[in-house]
């Protein structure tokens, strides 16, 4: 079992920052891929994204590509998002989850989601 809290969210001005946190609990951390998701008010939930541990690698959604930066802190259990030039439209719940597997991940499926944090920017 994996317990995910996450932290960071609140309201900011179009074009600042905010880096969102997710502390992780249970089982290896190391192991398991992590991934950020959000959800706007009246919208599914979509990709943000997504840490390999296995090729150190990470993927963005194009929404976000450029602006956002995720990073994994492996001795502290964290797991990043630094959000940069925010606009209105990245107003959503921010969710951080973990699965063993990349494709689950990447797809938008996992086995361990967080509670989320609200993230607004206003224009």
């Amino acid at each position: 079992q994996v317990q995910l809290v996450e932290s960071g969210g609140g309201l900011v001005q179009a074009g600042g920052s905010l880096r969102l946190s997710c502390v992780a609990s249970g089982r290896t951390f190391s192991s398991y891929f992590m991934g950020w998701f959000r959800r706007a008010p009246g919208k599914e939930r979509e990709f943000v994204a997504a840490f390999s541990w296995i090729a150190r690698s990470t993927l963005y959604a194009d929404s976000v590509k450029g602006r956002f930066t995720i990073s994994r802190d492996v001795a502290s259990n964290t797991l990043y998002l630094q959000m940069n030039s925010l606009k209105p439209e990245d107003t959503a719940v921010y969710y951080c989850a973990a699965d063993q597997s990349w494709p689950r991940i990447r797809d938008g499926y996992a086995d361990y989601w967080g509670q989320g944090t609200q993230v607004t920017v206003s224009s």
